[in-house]
C-alpha cells in the first residue's frame, strides 16, 4: 500500500488540543485558585483547632449546623461526589452552582471542630461545580457538558494533592471499574496541569513525603512476596472501610429520620470515642500534628510513628464522620489508614517500614477508589519511580482484593474483576449494593421461616 498522509487530520488535531486549552485555561484557574483558598483555609482552621482543644466539644453543634444547610440549602447537592458521576454516565441538569461554596463551608466547619474528614471530596466537588457553571453559562460549551465535568474533577483532584498526571488518569478511570475513556483524555490533562499549576502560583504548597532510596535488584522476589501479601490485606481494608462507610450512612438513616440532626449525633460519638480511647490523633485530616509523638501519615514513614491499631481506629472515626453527615472527603483520611496499617504490615513481616507505609498511601486508596492506575501514578509523582513496581503490585492487587464495592456508589461496572462475577455491564456499585442486600433478606427470611 502507497504512503498515506492526510495534512487536515493533523491540523484539526492541533485545532482540537488548541481549542480545548482556550477553553480550560480560565475554567481549570478558577478552579485550582478555588482549590488554593480551599486549602489554605483549611490550614488555617486547623491550626485554630490546635490552639484551641476546647473547639471539639461544640463538634456536634457544628453538624447541626451543617445538616440545617443541607437539608435547607443543599438538598439538590447532597449526593457530592456521587452526583457528578452521575451527571457525567446520564448528563442532565448537570451540576448545582452551589454545590462548591456549600461543600467549602461545610467541609471548613468539620475540621475547624474536629471532625474526621479529608479533602478530595471537597476539591472534587467544588471542580465539578464550577465546571458545570461555566457549560451552562456559556452556551458554545453546553456540548461538552459531560467532557468539562471530567475536566473538573481533574483540575480539583490534581490541584489539591500536587499530582497532575494522578488527577488526570483518575477523572477518566473514576467513572467505571475495569474501563476508561480516552475521548477526555486531552482535555483531563490540559485540566490537571493548569489547576495544579494555578494552585501553585498562588503559593500553596504540598506535603512531601520520602522513601529512603535502597540499593536493590531490579526486583527481589523475597521483597515482592511481602508486597503481594500486604496488598492482599490492603484490599481487605478498603473493602471494611467501604462497608462501614455505606453501612454506617444506612444506619444513621434508618435511626434518625431527621437528616439535621445526624450529624449532631455523629459528632457526639466522634467526642465519646476520643474519650473512650484518650488520644486526639484520629482526629481532623491528619497529615501532622503539633504533638511528636502523636500518629499521623508523616509519623507512619517512620519506624514506631504508628500503632498497631491506629489504622482501624482512623476507618472508625472518619466513617462516623462522613456517614452521618459531615463534609470533606475519603481520601486522605485512606492515605491514613494505608499509611498506618502499611507501618504495622512492615515491623510484622520484616519489611522496610517506609516503602510499606507508602505502598499503603498509594494501595488502600486504590482499593477504595477502584483506581489502580490513577494510584500507582501517584505513587510515581509523590515517592519516585524506584519501586514502581512494587507500587502496580500493592495498586493492582488491592484493586482485585477489594472486591466489586467502593466509596463512590455511582462508579459503575466497565469489566467485572472476575468472569463469574455475574454482573451486567454499566451495572453501578449501589445496584450491586442493592441486589446483595435483596439477597441476604431473603436468605434470613427463609431460614427465619424455616425455623418457625
Amino acid at each position: 500500500m502507497p504512503f498515506r498522509w492526510t495534512p487536515r487530520e493533523h491540523l484539526s488535531l492541533g485545532i482540537y488540543v488548541f481549542k480545548w486549552l482556550l477553553i480550560l485555561l480560565p475554567v481549570a484557574g478558577a478552579i485550582g485558585s478555588a482549590c488554593a483558598f480551599f486549602l489554605w483555609s483549611l490550614d488555617q482552621v486547623t491550626a485554630l483547632r490546635w490552639q484551641n482543644p476546647w473547639l471539639l466539644y461544640l463538634l456536634p453543634l457544628a453538624g447541626l449546623a451543617v445538616g440545617a444547610i443541607y437539608h435547607w440549602l443543599g438538598s439538590s447537592v447532597a449526593g457530592g461526589n456521587n452526583l457528578i458521576v452521575e451527571q457525567i454516565h446520564q448528563p442532565g441538569g448537570g451540576v448545582p452552582s452551589r454545590m462548591a461554596p456549600l461543600v467549602l463551608f461545610g467541609t471548613l466547619l468539620t475540621h475547624l471542630f474536629g471532625g474526621s474528614a479529608g479533602r478530595e471530596g471537597t476539591a472534587m466537588q467544588m471542580g465539578g461545580s464550577i465546571a458545570s457553571t461555566f457549560a451552562r453559562r456559556l452556551p458554545f460549551l453546553k456540548q461538552h457538558h459531560r467532557t468539562l465535568l471530567m475536566a473538573g474533577i481533574a483540575a480539583g483532584f490534581g490541584a489539591v494533592f500536587g499530582t497532575p498526571l494522578t488527577g488526570a488518569v483518575f477523572a477518566m478511570e473514576v467513572l467505571a471499574i475495569g474501563t476508561m475513556n480516552y475521548a477526555a483524555l486531552i482535555p483531563c490533562l490540559i485540566a490537571s496541569i493548569v489547576g495544579d499549576w494555578t494552585c501553585s502560583a498562588w503559593g500553596i504548597g504540598h506535603t512531601q513525603y520520602t522513601i529512603a532510596l535502597v540499593e536493590v535488584p531490579h526486583l527481589n522476589l523475597i521483597l515482592l512476596a511481602k508486597v503481594a501479601l500486604a496488598s492482599v490485606v490492603f484490599g481487605l481494608a478498603s473493602r471494611l472501610f467501604g462497608e462501614l462507610a455505606h453501612g454506617f450512612q444506612f444506619i444513621f438513616k434508618k435511626a434518625i429520620p431527621y437528616p439535621v440532626a445526624r450529624p449532631a449525633v455523629g459528632g457526639v460519638l466522634v467526642i465519646a470515642l476520643v474519650f473512650l480511647l484518650g488520644t486526639r490523633d484520629f482526629l481532623g485530616i491528619g497529615v501532622t500534628s503539633p504533638d511528636p509523638a502523636a500518629v499521623t501519615i508523616l509519623s507512619s514513614f517512620r519506624e514506631g510513628g504508628a500503632h498497631s491499631w491506629s489504622w482501624f481506629w482512623k476507618i472508625l472515626f472518619t466513617c462516623i464522620t462522613i456517614s452521618s453527615g459531615f463534609k470533606g472527603g475519603e481520601v486522605t483520611p485512606l492515605f491514613f489508614i494505608g499509611a498506618a496499617l502499611g507501618n504495622t504490615l512492615a515491623l510484622l513481616i520484616g519489611a522496610p517500614v517506609d516503602l510499606f507505609a507508602g505502598l499503603g498511601f498509594i494501595a488502600v486508596f486504590a482499593g477504595a477508589a477502584n483506581t489502580p492506575l490513577a494510584c500507582t501514578l501517584m505513587g510515581v509523582e509523590l515517592f519516585g519511580s524506584t519501586y514502581v513496581v512494587y507500587f502496580a503490585v500493592a495498586c493492582f492487587l488491592s484493586y482485585l482484593f477489594s472486591g466489586h464495592s467502593g466509596i463512590y456508589l455511582s462508579q459503575q461496572i466497565g469489566t467485572p474483576k472476575l468472569d463469574w462475577a455475574g454482573l451486567p455491564e454499566k451495572t453501578s456499585l449501589r445496584s450491586v449494593r442493592e441486589k446483595q442486600a435483596s439477597v441476604i433478606g431473603k436468605f434470613f427470611r427463609k431460614k427465619r421461616s424455616e425455623g418457625k
